[in-house]
Order: structure tokens, then C-alpha cells, then sequence
């Protein structure tokens, strides 16, 4: 356990006393083995508790848009920007002296989010069985025959979602549905989320894979020596996305005041460097962490990645849609 892990939790831990009897409910797309030490550490600093739902991102967006004005939602917090964009809808302006901490590439146009962290789209490698110099330089080239029964992604993560849903937004609808026809019919090997992604890998199963770059970090942090690394496509390929984690208050909350120290709390220098330390994310907040013994920066993906308008990525429905039209999902 990290130094910096140890102070959160011994934070959410102390007896603190209650500032006030507030609740909040937080929808929560971020896994509860990752973000509930932070959500201990807000309750033991505000008073305010928190009650939980945790699941996947997609699943908690689409039963936002189902409850409507009826949700008992205060917050939303999504693993990537597209099932966000899907919901911006519901969400209520955040004050500019919050969401201003944010550059505006990483938050809503109208500021009714906000990114809390980020990550790269990355490749996983198989490092006993395939040399740096035979990657494929793009996204694309992975419907190529050689790369058959070798690929392994994760078909129902968020993340991809939210890639997929770049992609149609870069490429159009028809060629993003021929790129996931020619990678279904490579016979890729699908797993249920990222960390599996990885340890497909690490078990032998596949050669390659389509994650996020701190997964591969975490791989790494328990055996130095795991056969898996990470690689990026050519610069400025489809591959290499940048997405965020990304919050919102919903519009139909009656503990805004509470549900915005939240939102607070997340772009805090101890929060930011929560992510920066624990999970080998990037900080979105200038300046609000230190960075040190990670693979990629921020400024490595940034410079890889397209250039893409986080907030032109709403049709999460359309994109899973599609999946289900292709048999993927």
C-alpha cells in the first residue's frame, strides 16, 4: 500500500464530526474497489454521506434516461465521456469557479460536466510473443488476417463504447461498422472488462489487446517482470483515443449545495493525486498532482491521440445498437 493510499483511507476513517445530516445518492460507473476509499475520505471530511449504486456506465446512463425527472440521483459519475454526453441532458450547470479548474477540452460546453480524470486508449502487448516493430501502426489494420484469434477486447466496457462512439464520429457510421465486422470475424478473444483484457494476455490466450494504459500499469506494479507492455498506434491514429472520467449533478437534485462539494472534492489536489498514484490515471486539473514513475503522460497521449470533440460523443445508444445489430453484443 502506497503512502498516499494509506493517508486517504486513514482520512476516511478518522471521527470526524458530522458538518451536517446531508445524504447524496452517486451512480457511480467507477468501479467500488477504486473510488470507494475517496468517497469514505469526502464523508469523513464534509459529514455528508454518501449512498452508493455502483455499475457499468452504460447500464447506470441508460437507467438515468429511463427514471427521468423521477431519478433519485444526485450524481453521475461516469467512466467515459460518451455515456455521460448521453445524459447531459439531465444535468445541472456546474459553477464556473469549479468547472473553470478544468480546461475546457476535458468538461461539457455548457458545463454541466466535468472530467475527473483521464486515461489513454492503448495497446496491450503479449512481450514473449510479439516484437514492438510488428504492432500495426493503426486501429484499422486489425482486421488483418494475421491478426486472427489474436486480438483480445472487452466488447461490453464503457471505454470501448465511448472509442467506438469516436470512431463514428471521425470515420462515419459505415466504416466503423466495417472495422467491427472485420474485427468479429478475426475471431477476437472476448473478455468482460480490462483488467481481463490484460490478463488474457498474461495467460496466453492473446497476442494483443485494446485497453486502458493503466491497466497494463497495474499489471506491471504486482510483477515487474509480467510479460505485457503498453504501445501506442501511429501518431494521431484512431487508436490512440484520450477519454475521461467524467461527473455530473443532476438537474432534479434536491442536495445540489452537497452533491457540488462532491464535485469539488473530486478535483482536489488529494483526490488528483489519488488518481495520478493509485491508478496511473492522468490529473485534469493543472498542476494538482505530482507525476512521476509512469509509463505515458498526459502530453504522450495528448500528442498521439486525434483530435477529437469530447462533446460531440452523446450516442452511446446508437453505438451499442450497433454492437447488437453485429452480434457483438
Amino acid at each position: 500500500m502506497t503512502f498516499f493510499r494509506a493517508s486517504i483511507i486513514a482520512l476516511a476513517t478518522l471521527a470526524a464530526t458530522p458538518l451536517t445530516a446531508q445524504q447524496i445518492t452517486l451512480y457511480s460507473g467507477r468501479g467500488e474497489t477504486l473510488v470507494a476509499p475517496l468517497i469514505s475520505a469526502f464523508t469523513a471530511e464534509t459529514g455528508i454521506e454518501v449512498n452508493v449504486r455502483y455499475g457499468g456506465t452504460a447500464e447506470l446512463a441508460i437507467l438515468l434516461q429511463e427514471e427521468g425527472n423521477a431519478s433519485p440521483a444526485d450524481i453521475f459519475w461516469s467512466q467515459d465521456p460518451t455515456a455521460m454526453g448521453a445524459v447531459a441532458s439531465q444535468m445541472a450547470a456546474i459553477p464556473a469557479e469549479l468547472a473553470d479548474r478544468v480546461p475546457a477540452a476535458y468538461r461539457d460546453a455548457e458545463n454541466r460536466w466535468v472530467a475527473t480524470s483521464g486515461r489513454g486508449r492503448v495497446m496491450a502487448r503479449a512481450t514473449n510473443r510479439i516484437e514492438a516493430e510488428d504492432l500495426p501502426g493503426s486501429i484499422l489494420d486489425l482486421t488483418d488476417p494475421e491478426w486472427r484469434g489474436r486480438i483480445v477486447w472487452a466488447p461490453t466496457n464503457g471505454s470501448l463504447h465511448a472509442h467506438i462512439t469516436a470512431m463514428r464520429a471521425l470515420i462515419g457510421d459505415d466504416e466503423t461498422r466495417a472495422w467491427l465486422e472485420g474485427i468479429r470475424d478475426n475471431d477476437p478473444i472476448a473478455v468482460r472488462n480490462n483488467t481481463a483484457v490484460v490478463q488474457s494476455i498474461l495467460d496466453g490466450e492473446g497476442d494483443i489487446g485494446l485497453t486502458n494504459n493503466y491497466y497494463i500499469g497495474r499489471a506491471l506494479a504486482r510483477d515487474a517482470e509480467a510479460p505485457v507492455a503498453q504501445a501506442q498506434f501511429a501518431e494521431g491514429d484512431l487508436g490512440n483515443l484520450l477519454l475521461v472520467a467524467a461527473v455530473g449533478v443532476l438537474e432534479t437534485s434536491a442536495e445540489t449545495d452537497a452533491a457540488m462539494r462532491f464535485v469539488d472534492f473530486l478535483l482536489s489536489p488529494a483526490a488528483q493525486q489519488f488518481f495520478v498514484s493509485e491508478t496511473q490515471e492522468f490529473e485534469v486539473v493543472p498542476g494538482s498532482a505530482i507525476q512521476a514513475g509512469r509509463m505515458l503522460s498526459l502530453d504522450d497521449v495528448t500528442r498521439a491521440a486525434p483530435e477529437v470533440d469530447l462533446n460531440t460523443l452523446t450516442d452511446l445508444e446508437g453505438t451499442l445498437q450497433m454492437l447488437r445489430d453485429l452480434g457483438i453484443l
